[in-house]
């Protein structure tokens, strides 16, 4: 295998991104799963999702505006810490500008719950 360059394929590591069992405050469910606003910018959701790269892990952080489906706010980086979280909601909020009252939902994990405002 190594004369004609041949690896085996393995098996990805599963790599847990959701920790629902946080002792931060969660905040209350306001879509109660109906995901079609009626305009744009008023449900963004988000949530987090990891990619195997020869250098590592990176961990992307996505905002989507509900109404268009369009991705309005992401982050890459090496880590999932708060900060990951904090720049795609920054990047939403810049570009589109939501009018008070917008609604961010996401799952329950403890780097979106650890967001407690919006706008940043």
């Amino acid at each position: 295998m190594a004369e004609h360059g041949i690896r085996a394929k393995t098996k990805r590591k599963f790599i847990v991104t959701t920790d629902s069992k946080h002792s931060l405050p969660v905040a209350p469910d306001l879509v109660q799963q109906r995901f079609t606003p009626q305009a744009p910018n008023q449900l963004l959701c988000g949530d987090i999702t990891y990619i195997a790269t020869d250098e590592g892990w990176l961990y992307l952080a996505a905002v989507i505006d509900m109404f268009s489906r369009q991705v309005v706010g992401w982050s890459l980086q090496p880590h999932m810490q708060t900060s990951l979280v904090k720049d795609a909601l920054a990047m939403a909020w810049w570009r589109r500008r939501p009018e008070p009252g917008a609604i961010f939902h996401s799952d329950r994990g403890a780097n979106i719950a650890a967001m407690t405002s919006w706008p940043l």
